[in-house]
């Protein structure tokens, strides 16, 4: 079992293009930017042995490309959960963009590694 050892959020929006997965992968590189914790070299272990989850919160789950958002991170075991969460914003159909609503989505990244317990 993955013990977490960080959690960041993130932001990230498609303001006319109404891309859910632009927004989401724009949400996800927020979340990253905001740490610079070296978790693995911290613990004495390989990059690739983290336990990366990515929740994200989107008004239409089914409309992100998961594998796009496991792309973004370099290193690690990648889980993806989408789920109905973030907002649509709607645009006057004679604005540029209109008729796609601007989308936000929200991420919490959770970071960790299996780890065994010293004392049981």
């Amino acid at each position: 079992m993955a013990e977490t050892l960080l959690v960041e959020f993130g932001m990230g929006s498609s303001l006319r293009r109404g891309d859910y997965t632009q927004a989401a992968e724009r949400a996800v590189r927020d979340a990253l930017w905001h740490n610079s914790i070296n978790l693995a070299e911290l613990f004495g272990f390989d990059k690739s042995a983290m336990r990366i989850t990515l929740d994200v919160g989107v008004q239409q789950p089914d409309r992100v490309d998961v594998e796009v958002l496991k792309a973004v991170f370099p290193y690690g075991n990648v889980t993806v959960n989408v789920s109905k969460g973030g907002l649509d914003v709607a645009r006057p159909v004679g604005q540029e963009g209109g008729g796609h609503p601007t989308v936000m989505a929200n991420v919490a990244l959770s970071v960790g590694f299996d780890m065994e317990r010293a004392n049981g």
